[in-house]
């Protein structure tokens, strides 16, 4: 077995599934997934920061490529809990949005991304943003698909695991408490 191969098994079992020519990169670790651009006007609200619409669709778009690597499958947007705008983002700033599995379900991945953004030219970056999103992966028609199991091992992703978890667990008596009209989209 060749390097390119061994890299290629790494990571999910979902990493197995294609070994193409050589021009094509394996990627070590797919239970993590790292966007970085900079912060365009286009994206700036009246306050002349970069809006919260524009951040959760940062949040989304990276948040899908890390459920997409890990399943290898197509994945949709179920729920994002716990968002926390804690600095604002500046045009001209650069944005690194990096989105890590922190759990799996049976059809489900937890998966939690933080925002961090600052000057290019100075080299720092702070977190300005952070939350936890689930995915899940579906088939063509839609229908929920089992994905790999994601077992943490280093205590940060114990710990990650445990919010995950508790956050779910939070979620879950809020919805148990909304009022009917609410729950069913009367009101």
């Amino acid at each position: 077995m060749n390097r390119a191969d061994e890299q290629q098994q790494q990571g999910s079992p979902a990493a197995g599934k294609s070994s193409g020519a050589q021009t094509k990169t394996a990627i070590a670790d797919r239970s993590e997934t790292t966007f970085r651009f900079l912060a365009e006007p286009s994206s700036v609200n009246f306050g002349g920061k970069v809006h919260g619409g524009a951040l959760m669709k940062w949040i989304d778009e990276t948040a899908y490529a890390c459920a997409a690597m890990w399943s290898g499958r197509y994945a949709v947007t179920v729920s994002v809990g716990n968002i926390r705008f804690r600095r604002p983002v500046h045009v001209g700033n650069l944005v690194e949005i990096r989105a890590k599995i922190v759990a799996t379900g049976r059809t489900s991945m937890h998966i939690h991304v933080s925002v961090h953004a600052g000057d290019p030219k100075e080299g720092e970056l702070e977190m300005t943003t952070d939350c936890l999103v689930v995915f899940v992966a579906v088939d063509s028609n839609g229908r929920p698909m089992p994905v790999p199991s994601f077992e943490p091992v280093t205590d940060e992703q114990k710990h990650l695991a445990r919010y995950a978890h508790d956050v779910r667990a939070a979620l879950d008596a809020i919805v148990e408490m909304k009022p009917d009209g609410v729950a069913s989209g009367r009101v």
